[in-house]
Parts: C-alpha cells; structure tokens; sequence
C-alpha cells in the first residue's frame, strides 16, 4: 500500500510537471449560460485537478470570482458589450475597476490578468453597435488599471472575431492579410493603444465555423492532421486553416506597423453536437492536433514559439442563443454536468486519457418525463413538443446531432423530458395535456442520452414553472 501510495504521488508530480510548461500557454473558457450551473467551487476544483492554470470569463460575477480566491490561475474577467456605453464614462470605468480588480488584489486573492472589453464587439452582425464604444471603453479600462497601480500585471484588451482581418479576393493568402475596411482606422488605434500599454491583441479563431458555413470548404482543412490541398503563399505551404488564419492576421499587424504585437488566441475549439460536423470523433481529432501543436510550441510560418490559447469551451451552456447554429450549446470539453465527454491529453501527448471530472455532483432524482403511450388525444402532439422546445434544449434532436432519427415517440419523450428536467424535475412540467408521464426507466438510446440534471441551488431555469403553466395555456390554445 506505501509502495502505491508513492506511485501515485510520484505521478501527480509528474503531471504536474509535464502540464507546467503547457499551462504557461493553455487556458479555458467558463462561460455559465446554462439552466443548472455546477457550483464554482467544483468547478475551480475540477480546473485545479487537470492542472488548467488560465481561465477566461465573460463577465465579473462575484460568486464565481471568490471561488478563485488562493488559487492562483490565472483569470480573465470580462466586460459584456452591453456595458461598453457605461464603460466611456471614465468614472464608471473607475468603480467598476475597484469594485472588479482592486477588490481582489490582495495576498491570496484573485490572479486576474486581463479585463476583456466587451466579446467580438466589431462583428459584421453587429452592423457596427459598438464601434464607438469599444475603443473609449478600452482606454478608460486601462487607464483606471495604471491610476490603481494594477497596469503593469493586468491588461485590458478587446476579445475580436477573425472577421476583423481579411486577405482581398484578388490575393487570397495570409501574406496578403489586412484589416477589414470598415475598422480598419480604428483597428489600427486600438493596436496602437494595446503596443503602448504592454497589452497583446486578443482574437477567436473556430475552423468549425468555416466547415459549418461553407458546404464545400474542404473538411481536412480545419484539422491539424493534412490530407488537404495546401494553401502555398511565396513557398510557405499552409496545410490548415488554423494556420492561415493567424497569419493573416500576423500579415494585418505588420501592414499597420505592429507586427511584433503579441497574439493570444482567446477562443478555440470544437463542439460536439447540434451539427452533422459537430461530434465527439471530429472534436477528439481536432482537440488532439491542437494540443499536440501547443505543445510542440512551432506556432506558425510567420510567428514561430509558443502561442497561448483558451479553449472554448469548458462546459456545455444550454441557455446560449442558437443564432449562430444549434451547436452553440454543446463547445464544452465537460458536459453540462462537469464529466469529461471524451479522451483528452492536454499535455499534447495524445495518450488515451479522460480529464478529471467534476467531483461531488449531486444530481436530481432518476426520473424522467416520458411520452405516455395511453393518452387517448394526440391531436395536441406537435404544439406541446414545440412549446418544451421553446423553453428548454432540444437541439439534439436536429439534423445531424445526436437524437436525429428517433421515433416520434421518441422526439416527444426527449422534448418532455429535457423540459422537465430544465424546470428541476417539478410534477406540474410532466403533464403537457395528458401526453407526458413519468418514468423510472431510463430510455436512453445509443447517442442519444435523456439527462437527469444536476441539484443546482437559487439557479433560475429558462421558463419558472408558474409561467410556465400559463404560457403554455396561451401558446396552446391562442
């Protein structure tokens, strides 16, 4: 027994030394956007068990911020667009500064690094909403940093999409990189802004998102691992989209005379449902090109080293917004309940390993809301399984995810049972008119998996079920 003790401790260490040198570059991003959120206390446990040192956020939340305390890793709070306005009002950039950094900047307090302005503020979408907030927001940011004494250990910077660079369709290579003309002039001053305050330039890349937008991208591309006709650009073959990408942007920051600016990739990853490209397979071959590339820091043809990075995500957010595609809520290397959904070595070793999941995770009873094979009325069917979906996540069930093809009972007893489970398992959300029943049989299927969620405390769930009972009077009979 002493002797496996010793084994034991011997390999923590040894972990603990081989996630060192990848820690100094690698990083998670938390977002909480989900109906039963883990406790932050666990989840700070879980980031410490898998020895992750880095941590972004977006937003500054008290509760998950003091789950930090003594900890160490590093952490990167954030500002929503929402409060870029506020945030061009230098006294509010200076309470807000106080009451989100200095307050925990003490000996055993929080390790925050950098403030995020704002989350891809300049995104063609946004049709410019925060283009004349951003940049005062980023300033007063900083600034109210260096008034405080904090500017030399925490940075502000702006997270940006890789929408904000471009190569002209008249040369399409990452030598030809540029900003995009419409903030070109003020990319350029908030590079300016960030090379004279220390701070490094912040940028999302997702290579799924071409495969998702562009039905005949070329699937290799977005991995790590070849098999695609290489972009070559002056002699440098390009054999990932990665790749490309960040040196178009490297090529964008020379061309505006900062091309030494320091990058660091605040998003990266692979979902694992929601898509007929977004599955466990795709993201184990992705996630395995990516860490092994980290850990050999090669970085890229015009930026060899180290690159530090977040992944995106680190659980599965079940309340995001599917705008941008059903896959949305399923980005986490942890499933909603902090379990890891896949093999993942994050020293870049690709040995056949789980993460260490999420420890002391109290679940709701083994019940589930089930489509009842004796309701004597179906003619109501179609409205109430749309109604579930409406306030809960039936994203699986689409085309390409995992609950595709089950049969129609099947899609009312998932649409039910993911409602009831959103609204933490409360009798009144199993009725749906007579449809829905509960169950004791777990009626899990292959890939599709009916969840029990977790016992999350004072967490609200998308439709509280007092409102519930009356929307659904509404949308049902109106």
């Amino acid at each position: 027994m002493k002797k496996m003790s010793s084994l034991i401790c011997y390999y923590a260490i040894l972990m603990g030394i081989i996630l060192s040198d990848e820690g100094e570059s690698l990083g998670v991003n938390w977002g909480t956007q989900a109906n039963h959120q883990l406790s932050p206390k666990i989840v700070v446990q879980m980031l410490k068990d898998n020895g992750i040192q880095k941590v972004k956020l977006f937003d500054a939340n008290e509760r998950t911020l003091s789950a930090f305390h003594g900890s160490n890793i590093e952490v990167m709070i954030a500002i929503p667009n929402s409060d870029l306005a506020d945030m061009t009002d230098y006294k509010k950039a200076q309470k807000w500064v106080e009451k989100n950094v200095t307050l925990y900047n003490f000996k055993g307090g929080v390790n925050i690094k950098y403030v995020a302005v704002g989350n891809e503020p300049f995104l063609k979408s946004y049709n410019g909403t925060f283009q004349n907030t951003t940049f005062p927001a980023l300033k007063n940011i900083q600034t109210a940093l260096n008034e405080a004494g904090l500017g030399n250990t925490v940075k502000a910077t702006v997270p940006l999409n890789a929408d904000v660079y471009e190569s002209p369709v008249s040369n399409p290579v990452p030598s030809a990189g540029v900003f995009r003309s419409d903030v070109a002039d003020l990319m350029t001053q908030i590079v300016q802004f960030l090379s004279q305050n220390n701070a490094p330039f912040s940028v999302n890349i997702y290579p799924f998102l071409s495969l998702y937008g562009n039905p005949n991208f070329p699937v290799n591309y977005a991995f790590f691992d070849g098999g695609s006709e290489p972009i070559v650009d002056n002699g440098v073959k390009y054999t990932n989209l990665f790749d490309a990408n960040y040196d178009t942007l490297v090529s964008a920051l020379k061309a505006v005379g900062f091309g030494n600016l320091p990058i660091i990739i605040g998003e990266i990853g692979w979902p694992t449902d929601g898509d007929i490209n977004a599955n466990i397979n795709n993201a184990v071959r992705f996630y395995k090109g990516l860490l092994s590339r980290i850990a050999a820091q090669t970085g890229t043809p015009l930026r060899p080293g180290p690159i530090e990075m977040y992944l995106f995500g680190l659980i599965d957010e079940d309340a995001k917004s599917v705008a941008p595609g059903p896959f949305e809520r399923h980005w986490g290397i942890f499933r909603y309940d902090g379990q890891p959904k896949f093999p993942m070595d994050l020293s870049g070793q690709n040995r056949d390993i789980y993460l260490v999941g999420a420890k002391d995770v109290q679940y709701l009873k083994n019940q589930w809301c089930t489509f009842n094979t004796n309701a004597k009325d179906v003619s109501k069917l179609k409205d109430n399984i749309e109604f579930a979906c409406t306030f809960a996540d039936c994203t699986r069930l689409g085309y390409g995810s995992s609950c595709h093809g089950l049969e129609p009972n099947g899609n009312a007893s998932y649409a039910f049972n993911v409602y009831f489970q959103t609204q933490k398992q409360n009798p009144e959300a199993c009725d749906f008119q007579g449809l829905a029943k509960l169950s004791t049989q777990n009626i899990s299927t292959g890939n599709c998996n009916f969840t029990i969620q977790i016992a999350s405390s004072g967490l609200k769930a998308t439709a509280p079920v007092a409102f519930s009972l009356i929307t659904l009077l509404l949308y049902l009979f109106f």
